[in-house]
């Protein structure tokens, strides 16, 4: 069974609405690296609490930069791929690399809903 391993908020603009989730929340931000995310890219990595506590992290981007979507953790990226087309699921980003982290690919579902699925650099390949 797969779960969800982050969750993506957009925001007009990101750097006002990231004090709101600070304060009401005590969620912390920090700028994705260069190393990971296109420098003109405004993306923030969400940290919503310690490690060992339940619950996911998650990002936040500038609306319409990205697709603002929970992403899936798989095992074998090309392997649930191969399901989700088998289940009508359509293709809208191909899996592509996230360098440091693993791979990530984005669907629709056969309603229309779009997630994302990812493959940690542990069973990359």
């Amino acid at each position: 069974m797969a779960k969800i391993v982050h969750f993506d908020l957009q925001a007009t603009d990101p750097e006002k609405i990231i004090p709101f989730y600070e304060k009401a929340f005590g969620w912390k931000f920090n700028k994705c690296p260069p190393e990971t995310c296109p420098p003109d890219q405004q993306y923030w990595l969400i940290e919503t609490g310690p490690k060992d506590e339940p619950g996911i992290d998650g990002g936040l981007s500038k609306k319409g930069a990205g697709p603002g979507v929970n992403t899936i953790g798989v095992a074998n990226l090309e392997e649930v791929v191969e399901r989700v087309k088998a289940e009508g699921g359509e293709i809208t980003m191909p899996k592509m690399p996230i360098p440091g982290v693993g791979w990530i690919a984005y669907f629709k579902d056969p309603d229309g809903n779009v997630f994302g699925l990812m493959q940690d650099d542990k069973n990359a390949k």
